[in-house]
């Protein structure tokens, strides 16, 4: 099955070009070291107060500082009002917006308005229907983020460390740009090139000791797999 193949705007053929690997919800000095040190494109700060991973906007702005010139800094929020979107760009400064929760497409052309900065919006998948939802954000979000449907009574949009059925995402066509999250850790990124082959890489829970506890050497084991199984696949 393809999906959108004269409709959407995004750059060619994104899968030929180089991996893009987002450390997300970084809280720490040596955590965010650890993220730049193994070549992370970019990093994610939490602005969702009920989530282990939140860090206050001038902290996030103070650690972002030391990506500038090595990785985007990200700025992921969940259905945030203008106000607390107004602080979190002004203390942080951020290089992209993330929306992780229920926002319209409307409400996504209207932050994009706002700030003049690309958003990424993440969509919820358990399966290949699911993919349908990113057709009215078509020509308005820069980027998707596909991560699994949270499991019942969990307050967090993100950061379960469940996956969703990755082959369903080998039916896009070449043209959708997004970032594979969920459940990713190093024993299965081989599984996700074999049977998505993402253009992007998001990985939050899969490097931490303990919830929103980042582990700068699960992190640095996260990029040595990374490596060995896109080596494997070059072979």
């Amino acid at each position: 099955m393809r999906f959108f193949s004269t409709l959407l705007p995004f750059r060619a053929n994104p899968r030929v070009m180089a991996l893009d690997i987002k450390i997300c919800g970084l809280k720490t000095d040596k955590a965010l070291a650890a993220a730049l040190a193994g070549g992370a494109s970019h990093v994610g700060f939490i602005f969702f107060a009920k989530s282990p991973r939140y860090v206050e906007p001038a902290e996030a702005g103070r650690l972002r500082e030391a990506a500038i010139g090595k990785a985007k800094a990200v700025a992921v929020t969940v259905d945030a009002g203008d106000a607390f979107l107004d602080e979190i760009v002004e203390k942080m400064q951020p290089d992209m917006l993330q929306l992780h929760g229920s926002e319209t497409p409307e409400r996504v052309a209207e932050i994009k308005a706002r700030y003049g900065l690309p958003t990424m919006k993440a969509l919820p998948v358990s399966e290949a229907a699911d993919l349908e939802r990113i057709r009215p954000f078509v020509g308005i979000a820069d980027r998707f983020l596909f991560d699994a449907k949270p499991p019942k009574g969990s307050q967090l949009p993100g950061g379960n460390g469940i996956a969703f059925d990755w082959r369903i995402l080998a039916g896009l066509d070449a043209g959708v740009d997004y970032m594979l999250s969920g459940g990713l850790n190093a024993a299965n990124i081989g599984d996700a090139f074999r049977l998505a082959n993402p253009p992007g890489l998001d990985i939050s829970s899969g490097v931490e000791s303990a919830p929103g506890v980042k582990d700068p050497a699960l992190i640095e084991q996260f990029f040595r797999a990374v490596k060995a199984a896109r080596d494997s696949r070059a072979a």
